[in-house]
């Protein structure tokens, strides 16, 4: 077997991996939307993993794969209905929130995104505090925290990235008024995924091909580092 020959196979798995992520995705949403648990219940475990997959193929760095996979974690284990189960998957996603911290590296982000970031947890979690049940409010509030920190972080990676890490934070945040019992969208579960799905896919094109920032063009440094294994 030749040296160059491995890079063609990975390349020649690209579009399939995503278009199985993109029916995955699909056959989850309606299943959410259309009240069909089955369909639910054998799409989600599959979606991550087609993006990892996907995102392999595409030479991503382990950290972006890693983050990806700790997802599938936090997915499965959401689909038990059971505080403990719900604990440990949102420690999953935790750890994925981490890959990805330690992927944006050190870059300095916006003082001003920071700064409405900061304001709109401290302001969600003092509304959120009273309806939550005592055993889930420091979780909660630590993994909210952490994931706000992601959020803000993955601007430093340009619009995609940045858009993504907006779209997990509204994600999770319908998961918790939930936990709080505050009014819900209709298809509630629909809105969660759909978020959740958009913020995972745009991080992860937000990490293979930089895009330019809000307010300028992403230094190249990140560039180089979006093609690394």
């Amino acid at each position: 077997m030749s040296a160059g020959a491995a890079p063609d196979r990975r390349e020649r798995l690209v579009r399939p991996l995503f278009i199985a992520f993109l029916v995955a995705s699909a056959v989850d949403l309606v299943g959410v939307l259309g009240g069909i648990p089955f369909a639910h219940l054998v799409a989600k475990p599959l979606l991550m993993p087609l993006l990892a997959g996907y995102a392999a193929a595409r030479r991503a760095p382990r950290l972006l794969i890693a983050a990806l996979l700790f997802g599938w974690g936090g997915d499965t284990f959401l689909l038990a209905d059971a505080d403990a189960a719900f604990l440990i998957g949102m420690g999953s996603f935790a750890a994925g929130h981490v890959c990805y911290l330690w992927y944006f590296g050190r870059a300095r982000g916006s003082l001003t995104a920071g700064l409405v970031y900061a304001a709109v947890l401290a302001a969600f979690i003092a509304l959120l505090w009273p309806g939550l049940p005592a055993q889930m409010r420091i979780p909660i509030a630590g993994y909210s925290l952490l994931l706000t920190t992601m959020a803000y972080r993955a601007g430093t990676l340009g619009r995609y990235a940045a858009t993504g890490g907006a779209l997990f934070l509204l994600s999770d945040a319908l998961i918790a008024t939930g936990i709080a019992d505050w009014p819900q969208l209709p298809a509630p579960d629909f809105w969660v995924m759909l978020t959740y799905l958009a913020a995972q896919f745009l991080l992860t094109v937000g990490v293979l091909a930089p895009g330019p920032k809000w307010g300028g063009v992403i230094p190249g440094a990140h560039r180089e580092r979006s093609i690394s294994v």
